[in-house]
């Protein structure tokens, strides 16, 4: 018997509300925990801590984590649960809808954005204005903020944050549309479109060499395990493995659902204070609701029902990537609005869960 919307509800909330309250309260009181074991401990081992400080605090032990989920972890994830599937022409309209919605919200943030700069232009300034106040008002839409808007955007979790999710709702069966989503789809747009608009809106770091986009396109796909990982288990679909390798690959890739959920709690620690809450809002109103609203009524009309078109409004529904913190901080868009994004994205997920659930039920 299929789980009911409640029952689905409660599972998917259990599952990110618990592992993700888990990294945030890990990412918090890790640091008080050594501090304490320094200050408390004997000689030996608080001049141990204090030698490798360095090594146990949150901004370094988070990326070796990220690391491993990058480079194992999701990769094992795919390859265990695309084990034994063929790809089939109609999945191939997962990464196409992602570049619809990709698409789509950018228009709409655009034409946002050439809004809020012609109001600017239209309220002008009055002559006795300082330039402080003209700086301060000329801000609000500067290029870095129209970069980092429309990265946002554009760049949705549909990896770390969309495998938990799409497997706890829509189950293993129709993973292979967020894996081709999320790899074809979000993968492709944020290292080839992304960084594009990030390197004409903004500007890499002082000592650093402006790479042209499609160069950071290759790199990212070539250097992308999970891409690999995908190709290789449809290549060897029919290829069967000596009684048991399935079964403890499995079991082995449990894991990796709770630790990037986990991963993400740990992130959400280290952003710090939040600004620009009205973009930030607007931003999230357009690419979590907005656009999934819009695309996945075109998929209705367009014949794409049931568990399929589901997962792919989850897909579009997810919150901006952490991506977008790294592409803004690399090419001096504004970090402020890319944390505020992320944190407030996060939080509305939970809200915006069950109206995608219900709605293309």
């Amino acid at each position: 018997m299929e789980p009911s919307l409640l029952e689905r509800l409660i599972s998917v909330y259990t599952v990110l509300a618990g592992w993700v309250l888990t990294g945030l309260l890990i990412g918090k009181v890790f640091p008080l925990v050594v501090d304490w074991l320094e200050k408390k401990s004997g000689k030996f081992i608080a001049g141990a801590i204090n030698k490798y400080r360095h090594y146990l605090s949150m901004p370094v032990l988070v990326p070796l984590l990220g690391k491993f989920l990058f480079w194992v972890g999701v990769p094992l994830l795919i390859f265990t649960s695309l084990r034994g599937r063929t790809l089939t022409f109609n999945e191939l309209v997962a990464p196409v809808t992602a570049w619809t919605a990709i698409l789509v919200g950018a228009a709409f943030a655009w034409i946002w954005i050439d809004l809020g700069v012609n109001d600017e232009r239209l309220r002008g300034f009055p002559n006795d204005a300082t330039a402080g106040d003209r700086a301060e008002r000329e801000s609000n839409w500067s290029s870095p903020t129209q970069g980092s808007f429309l990265l946002a955007m554009m760049v949705g979790n549909t990896g770390f944050m969309g495998y938990p999710v799409i497997l706890s709702t829509v189950g293993e069966k129709f993973f292979i549309y967020a894996v081709l989503y999320d790899l074809l789809g979000s993968t492709l747009g944020s290292y080839g479109l992304g960084v594009a608009l990030a390197s004409y809106y903004g500007k890499p770091k002082e000592g650093e060499e402006k790479k042209v986009w499609y160069i950071n396109l290759l790199q990212a796909l070539g250097r992308n395990p999970a891409l690999w990982s995908l190709i290789i288990s449809l290549a060897i679909a029919g290829v069967a493995f000596p009684d048991g390798v399935d079964a403890t690959l499995k079991t082995i890739a449990v894991p990796i659902v709770p630790l990037s959920l986990v991963m993400i709690g740990l992130q959400l620690s280290l952003l710090p204070a939040l600004s620009r809450l009205s973009q930030a809002i607007t931003c999230l109103l357009i690419k979590m609701l907005f656009t999934p609203l819009v695309v996945g009524t075109v998929l209705m009309f367009l014949g794409i029902e049931g568990r399929e078109r589901q997962a792919m409004v989850l897909q579009m529904g997810m919150p901006p990537a952490f991506a977008t913190l790294v592409i803004a901080q690399a090419y001096n868009l504004d970090r402020n609005l890319s944390v505020t994004t992320l944190a407030l994205g996060s939080v509305m997920l939970i809200f915006t869960l069950p109206v995608w659930l219900w709605l293309f039920a």
